[in-house]
């Protein structure tokens, strides 16, 4: 027998195996966040246990989103059935909340895009032997550090835990809202502003944490209030005892919770003055900014944030409604923000030669990290971010970020 013929007698080694379930679990874990960025606004600390593989996992979803003014978005969400159509639908939702947070839309205005996102998801599957169902359930927030604020909305997610300094542990009469995507939307979303101590926290999970078919979703949440009241244990700490508090049982449900520290921003890390909507009023926009960037010991900005400013406060003289009013947010970057009661929103083109209007927004994408504009209670906000620069004495006298 030839080498050849030896050879030919050895069968080729079978590729290992792997189930629907771990593919599933792979792709889950690897569309989950890596890493919470919650700035100066709030510290995170997450867990995530899937359900077990006969079951598939859920789709649930946890994410912390850092906006413009020092803000952060938290957002849950427990995706309709399991499995790799599930982890799959849970990654495009998870897009989507983001690509909607960078919008800076009201919490209850997301959930209703994020509902018609659903729907037209269900709508496109249209291969009958492949039909499915798309469904899920979501929580959304939006904390502000300067307001102690918290603006949330839900679309038939289970409610927020509140733990106050205390340890006290409320949840809040949060209007429930439909599921998304499953033609419900007659009624619209609902948001709830809610103001936060500092210290405070919150607690954001899905319902594999707190329901089960053994016992009713009242024990469930009983249990989660008394778990979550420790105020002395630290938030990786707190997450443990939460999760060790679920009676042990083979889960056919996965277990999300997102556990944040509230932080706020002290009155010497802002300025705002109100302004008359009179062209005028530009120098004087500009000299107050110069000297209060001089107060915080950032005077090489002092001749960039000049320009910003100008640009800011005309474009809201010329095309927004008085009043005006310019604020700075001096966190892990500075912020400008101007404030008017128009709803004509900026936007960037650029100009032509002969054109005498059309170069002050693009000067200001030049010169600023970030520029973006967003709702606001009676008009509109354009805000402008610049870095900061990382020095000793800069770290020494900003708060740390979570």
């Amino acid at each position: 027998m030839t080498t050849t013929d030896k050879t030919a007698l050895v069968e080729p080694p079978k590729p290992r195996e792997i189930s629907d379930g771990a593919i599933a679990l792979a792709l889950q874990c690897s569309l989950l966040p890596r890493r919470l960025r919650g700035g100066v606004a709030v510290e995170a600390a997450s867990r995530y246990l899937p359900a077990d593989m006969a079951a598939g996992v859920g789709g649930d979803w946890f994410d912390v989103i850092p906006l413009s003014g020092a803000r952060v978005a938290l957002v849950v969400g427990d995706v309709l059935g399991h499995g790799i159509d599930a982890a799959a639908t849970m990654g495009i939702l998870r897009t989507a909340v983001r690509t909607l947070a960078e919008l800076d839309l009201p919490a209850d205005e997301l959930l209703s895009h994020l509902d018609d996102c659903v729907q037209r998801m269900t709508e496109e599957d249209d291969d009958a032997d492949q039909a499915r169902v798309v469904g899920a359930t979501c929580l959304y927030a939006v904390y502000d550090p300067v307001t102690g604020r918290c603006t949330m909305a839900r679309a038939g997610h289970p409610p927020p835990a509140i733990i106050d300094p205390q340890g006290q542990v409320t949840f809040p009469d949060l209007p429930t809202g439909a599921p998304l995507g499953l033609g419900l939307g007659l009624v619209p979303f609902e948001a709830i502003e809610v103001e936060l101590p500092t210290g405070s926290r919150l607690a954001f999970y899905t319902d594999g944490l707190v329901e089960s078919r053994d016992e009713d979703i009242d024990v469930g949440m009983h249990r989660l209030g008394a778990a979550l009241a420790q105020p002395d244990e630290s938030l990786e700490d707190l997450c443990s005892s939460v999760m060790e508090a679920v009676p042990p049982r083979a889960s056919s449900d996965d277990v999300t919770l997102l556990i944040v520290g509230i932080r706020a921003i002290s009155a010497a890390q802002t300025a705002s003055w109100d302004l008359p909507a009179e062209p005028a009023v530009v120098r004087t926009a500009r000299h107050v900014a110069a000297r209060q960037l001089s107060e915080w010991g950032l005077e090489h900005l002092v001749s960039t944030m000049e320009l910003v400013v100008s640009e800011l406060v005309t474009n809201a003289v010329h095309h927004g409604v008085g009043p005006i009013q310019l604020r700075l947010i001096r966190h892990q970057v500075l912020t400008c923000e101007v404030f008017d009661s128009g709803n004509c929103y900026p936007r960037q083109r650029h100009a032509r030669i002969v054109d005498e209007n059309g170069r002050g927004l693009f000067l200001v994408a030049q010169l600023a990290h970030r520029w973006g504009f967003r709702s606001a209670s009676g008009g509109k906000v354009v805000w402008v971010e610049q870095d900061l620069p990382s020095t000793p004495s800069q770290a020494h006298a900003m708060p740390s970020a979570g």
